[in-house]
């Protein structure tokens, strides 16, 4: 039982990484019909959440999955809106808040690493 919550956070990551790298086909594989351009972006986005989880789940440093996923998100959100069509007045908002929320926690965890938070 010791190995349960690594082999799960194993599985999580990899089907995140799927979903990142590959929306479409894990979402056409998944529900047998391809999926719409905003649906491919949600399962991208479903895919960073996974990845994060999974590296939350992992032994060590409890920052490091919401700092992975906030990072990831900014990226994706910025890809989005520069190579896409499909950006809502709220994208680059969002992208600029999960920019911020990526500093502090990096800043966070640097001022924990040296003792002082």
């Amino acid at each position: 039982m010791k190995y349960i919550l690594p082999l799960t956070a194993i599985a999580e990551m990899a089907t995140g990484l799927a979903l990142i790298a590959m929306p479409s086909l894990i979402g056409r594989l998944l529900l047998g019909v391809p999926l719409t351009e905003p649906a491919t972006m949600v399962a991208s986005i479903l895919g960073v959440a996974l990845l994060a989880l999974g590296i939350a789940c992992w032994p060590g440093p409890p920052r490091l999955g919401m700092t992975v996923y906030s990072a990831l998100i900014t990226l994706y959100l910025a890809y989005t809106g520069f190579s896409s069509a499909s950006a809502g007045p709220l994208l680059w908002p969002i992208a600029a808040l999960h920019g911020g929320l990526t500093i502090a926690l990096l800043l966070s965890w640097n001022r924990s690493q040296r003792g002082g938070a």
